[in-house]
């Protein structure tokens, strides 16, 4: 029987996350974490694989933590109006740290194109059931588009959001999601 693994995964995670955000997926290397962490080039690679698993790894996790975000906010099974309101609380409520990390892990899946049918997926899966037809499911499709839009620009250092003006913005889309705009 083998040692069972001494590497701590959200460990290397978060170091790898690190390593993402200063460097760009560029300076993402199995080496570059490794040495980081501590461990050997090789010990990474039993626990990650590759470094696109390494990316995928961090992606699910990304995934999981947002998931379980949502849940708090919006209920375990939510519709998908509910969903895009969760969605919307969580994107307004973002500090910079976060929208750092996120910027990051978007800038990773654009270099690393092989996960956008997995990103491509998970947004279908939570917001492909809005119905266009109706005056609720138009609603929430602008106002989902219009956060995501906000934290793009604001993420990426395209637009500066005051606090204030950002707290105007998430006014502006619970009020478009109530149907009060």
């Amino acid at each position: 029987m083998g040692r069972p693994p001494t590497i701590d995964r959200d460990r290397v995670l978060d170091i790898a996350e690190g390593i993402l955000l200063k460097a760009g997926t560029g300076g993402l290397t199995m080496d570059a974490v490794a040495k980081a962490a501590g461990v050997s080039k090789g010990g990474v690679q039993s626990r990650f694989g590759t470094k696109d698993d390494l990316i995928a790894a961090m992606i699910e996790r990304w995934g999981r933590e947002y998931d379980a975000q949502i849940t708090a906010l919006a209920g375990p099974s939510p519709t998908p109006v509910e969903a895009v309101r969760g969605h919307v609380e969580a994107t307004m409520a973002m500090d910079a740290d976060s929208h750092a990390r996120a910027a990051g892990m978007m800038a990773a899946l654009i270099e690393a194109k092989q996960h956008i049918d997995s990103t491509r997926a998970w947004y279908g899966e939570r917001f492909g059931g809005l119905d266009p037809r109706s005056e609720e499911g138009r609603r929430a499709r602008l106002a989902f588009l219009a956060a995501e839009g906000a934290f793009l620009l604001r993420a990426f250092g395209f637009m500066d959001f005051p606090d204030e003006e950002w707290g105007s913005l998430r006014h502006d889309l619970r009020a478009l999601l109530d149907g009060r705009s």
